[in-house]
């Protein structure tokens, strides 16, 4: 028999988000570690708000609606808050019923700018790594470290003389005018985006092209590379180098630890810091650079060298998911302050998805 094609609306409806949630769907381990973060971050969120005035959006839902913008590659805020209006998924997760009003984007994004001036993204990726470690899912003495480059959300236009003061005479095309900057030398220096003033003209390599970027730095643990932490520093072409070295001061205890590298971290400075640290460095040699390698054959003889050098490769795995599906190849933010907060609270958002993986790799099948 064939059914009728008729839509009648219903006057109640008696499923709650969670039964329409399947047991087994990804989302679920993923939500269960972000509420215990959340738990122990409420008292930080007590202190960022009055107790009187009107409710805000709460922070947990804010956050867990920052987690589904990223897991899920959405391109907006706008976008995201039509999601959330009728993805019944989206719902149960950001902690919505069904007959709850989605905020407004511009609402929205104003209570987003509060948790962005403060520290709150550090703290939470710190609770989750603290998680992996208590699950035995993160490595405490073998780590490494590497940067890349992060568009910025400024033009080359706006990469400007520091010393100009005036606009010059209007032009005929509008508000968008055509500069032609060939054959005009333009460094650093002498020049700065005047959109965004943090980020500095930078390439990936020789005969690439010079883009305004940041410097996006992580501290991956080797046992399943995990980020264990993150830093969003100016491209100065050495930001990486230093950065490497802040994380390492920050890993917990005081066993000899090891950290893998490529070649742009064989300089005798870097190699003479890490010894400093306790820390052995195991980066691959740069042979062909004046002087020679700073790692003696001592330590590339040693077994581990060849593991660390093998494991590192894992890091690329990390740029390649929070560029592609954090959407972070080019941020949307400006200042190196909230770059460097989505940057960390994207890292989070892997180190998630990684933890729901080795969970259901860990869970016998039946």
């Amino acid at each position: 028999m064939r059914g009728n094609d008729q839509q009648q609306g219903h006057v109640f409806s008696y499923l709650s988000p969670e039964q329409r949630v399947r047991q087994d769907h990804p989302l679920r381990p993923i939500r269960a570690i972000v509420d215990q973060a959340l738990r122990e971050l409420s008292p930080e969120f007590a202190k960022m708000y009055s107790k009187v005035g009107r409710p805000s959006i709460p922070p947990e839902q804010l956050l867990r609606a920052l987690l589904l913008q990223m897991l899920y590659s959405v391109r907006s805020e706008r976008l995201l808050m039509e999601e959330l209006d009728y993805n019944i998924l989206f719902r149960w997760f950001v902690g919505l019923n069904l007959d709850d009003a989605v905020w407004v984007p511009t609402v929205f994004t104003k209570n987003r700018d509060r948790l962005l001036e403060a520290e709150v993204a550090k703290e939470f990726l710190g609770l989750v790594v603290q998680q992996a470690r208590q699950r035995g899912w993160a490595a405490d003495e073998h780590f490494t470290v590497d940067g890349t480059l992060l568009e910025a959300w400024a033009s080359t236009k706006s990469f400007q003389p520091k010393d100009k003061q005036d606009a010059g005479p209007p032009h005929d095309d509008g508000g968008n005018p055509t500069v032609d900057f060939h054959g005009e030398q333009r460094s650093n220096a002498t020049h700065e985006s005047k959109s965004d003033p943090d980020a500095l003209l930078a390439r990936k390599g020789r005969g690439k092209e010079a883009k305004l970027s940041y410097c996006g730095n992580l501290l991956v643990e080797n046992r399943n590379g995990l980020i264990v932490d993150s830093r969003v520093w100016e491209a100065t072409g050495t930001a990486e180098r230093y950065a490497a070295l802040e994380m390492l001061q920050g890993i917990p205890g005081r066993g000899r630890l090891t950290v893998g590298g490529d070649k742009g971290f064989d300089t005798a400075e870097f190699v003479r810091e890490c010894r400093n640290l306790r820390v052995t460095p195991h980066v691959a040699q740069n042979l062909g650079r004046r002087g020679g390698s700073a790692i003696d054959g001592r330590t590339t003889r040693s077994s581990g060298y060849g593991v660390s050098q093998k494991k590192r490769k894992r890091i690329e795995e990390c740029f390649g998911w929070l560029k592609t599906i954090a959407l972070l190849r080019k941020v949307r933010h400006r200042g190196t302050l909230q770059v460097d907060w989505i940057f960390t609270f994207a890292c989070a958002a892997y180190n998630l998805v990684r933890m729901r993986n080795l969970s259901a790799a860990t869970v016998p099948t039946q």
